[in-house]
């Protein structure tokens, strides 16, 4: 049950902001980068799961309203990193140990996000250890599955229809333009 509820979660359209994310981290890579690209999502979800597992037990609170508009703040990060990092010497991000920590970082902020949710997904359950590690392990195959489609799409692509430095200067255009609308959104719930 739980395994499918974070699956579900990562893929469900309406909370964009996680696939967001894993795209801005995958786009500028090629199928051939599929293990290293892996281990560098795998680092976020190792934060996501530590913050996740923190505050769900309530040994970590932050405001949410702080944590939603974080959120999009790392999706724009990542956005401008790999626009910013795609030159005409080298169009693809290499992934460095500062990528690693990057993704480890923005991990614990995705995951106070959906403390709140599992937290009521939850309830009365007696032993959360269980739930916590199948919802985790849920939004890890999630986050692979879109990783593969977004290295799919971009082989499909690269070079057939576009040089991949384009391929990453529109398709991050694209998620940091979503990025900065999610943003300017949460922004204005301040008010």
């Amino acid at each position: 049950m739980y395994f499918e509820l974070g699956f579900r979660h990562i893929a469900d359209l309406a909370g964009y902001d996680h696939i967001l994310f894993v795209a801005a981290l995958a786009i500028p890579f090629g199928v051939g980068d599929w293990r290293r690209l892996a281990i560098l999502v795998t680092a976020f979800t190792l934060g996501h799961s530590l913050t996740l597992a923190l505050a769900t037990l309530r040994l970590v609170s932050v405001p949410s309203q702080l944590v939603e508009t974080l959120i999009p703040v790392t999706i724009l990060f990542t956005a401008l990193d790999t626009y910013t990092s795609a030159t005409p010497q080298r169009p693809e991000n290499p992934i460095t140990l500062r990528s690693y920590g990057v993704a480890l970082l923005f991990g614990l902020i995705h995951g106070l996000g959906l403390s709140t949710y599992l937290r009521a997904l939850l309830g009365s359950e007696e032993s959360i250890a269980g739930a916590l590690l199948a919802f985790n392990v849920g939004l890890e195959i999630g986050q692979l599955v879109i990783l593969s489609i977004v290295l799919a799409v971009g082989a499909a692509l690269v070079p057939a229809i576009l040089q991949r430095r384009r391929w990453v200067q529109l398709s991050v255009g694209v998620t940091g333009g979503f990025a900065l609308m999610l943003l300017v959104q949460r922004l204005g719930a301040w008010s």
